[in-house]
């Protein structure tokens, strides 16, 4: 089954035939994390870098922000039996999109925290697809870790 993953939002499945995607990534960024052991699998699409830009949108939405997001995706993943150390682990997106003079770098600054985040926690990214000006699609089949990614002028392809 297709599962959306929306803005803001953040999805984990066990189920085999499950199909995690998320659409539309520009400078937002998508985090999938799979572990192939318990076969478990985690999409979080977050738009901004730090919680503490707006602590009460942050206490309603926490997968709008990679400070909040990030670490609720990892232990959604946890309950199903996933461990840190086997996750293999994805991050597209942070375009520059609807910024070309660069002024707030949205994009650049998701990418940077997400590599902050994991390189203090030990966390090894698999594989990336970020930056430049594009959007992506990314999605990854639960049973298999399959990674689909398709860009904008760049086609689709397994990541």
């Amino acid at each position: 089954m297709k599962i959306v993953v929306g803005i803001s939002d953040m999805k984990v499945s066990n189920k085999p035939e499950d199909v995690l995607i998320t659409y539309s990534l520009g400078s937002c960024i998508g985090v999938v994390i799979w572990d192939p052991v318990a076969r478990v699998a985690g999409l979080l699409h977050y738009m901004l870098p730090d919680s503490s830009l707006d602590k009460d949108k942050a206490q309603a939405k926490p997968f709008m922000f990679a400070d909040t997001g990030i670490p609720m995706l990892f232990k959604e993943t946890y309950k199903y039996g996933a461990l840190k150390t086997r996750m293999v682990v994805k991050v597209v997106g942070g375009s520059q999109i609807m910024d070309n003079a660069g002024i707030f770098n949205i994009g650049k600054r998701n990418h940077a925290v997400v590599r902050k985040m994991f390189w203090k926690n030990n966390i090894m990214i698999a594989k990336e697809d970020v930056g430049g000006t594009s959007n992506r699609t990314i999605s990854i089949e639960v049973g298999t870790g399959l990674t689909n990614l398709k860009v904008s002028g760049r086609g689709e392809f397994t990541l």
